[in-house]
């Protein structure tokens, strides 16, 4: 152990070592996972139809893994499973990555479906 300055160059006693168990934790709110997974899926959507919210998610965390439910809006038409599947991948993978918790569960759920500008004017049957 080497002894420690105290900034105005003193040295004090040497530096006392902290078993890692000892040292506290680290204690991610349910607030927190939230926004990560809120911005993780407006990361997988890319740019949203001009009517549509944001996505936002809620989360349940328990005993170090989280299970998350995403609301969003999709611009229609599109593959709306694989848009959902791409979701569902990015906010597990973003929410690991960034928090460190295990993701059993991502369910999305679309709240509005958006039509596209060019599918928009067409009304009723066309022939």
């Amino acid at each position: 152990m080497t002894p420690v300055s105290n900034g105005a160059g003193e040295l004090r006693g040497p530096l006392a070592v902290v078993a890692p168990g000892d040292r506290g934790a680290n204690r991610i709110t349910d607030r927190v996972v939230s926004k990560i997974a809120s911005q993780a899926a407006r990361e997988a959507l890319g740019v949203l139809p001009a009517a549509a919210t944001a996505p936002h998610a809620t989360v349940v965390v328990h005993h170090g893994s989280v299970r998350i439910r995403v609301h969003l809006d999709l611009a229609y038409p599109a593959d709306i499973g694989a848009r959902c599947a791409e979701v569902r991948r990015h906010v597990a993978l973003r929410v690991r990555a960034l928090v460190g918790m295990e993701v059993p569960e991502v369910a999305v759920h679309v709240e509005r479906l958006h039509l596209t500008p060019a599918h928009g004017a067409a009304q009723g049957r066309t022939r």
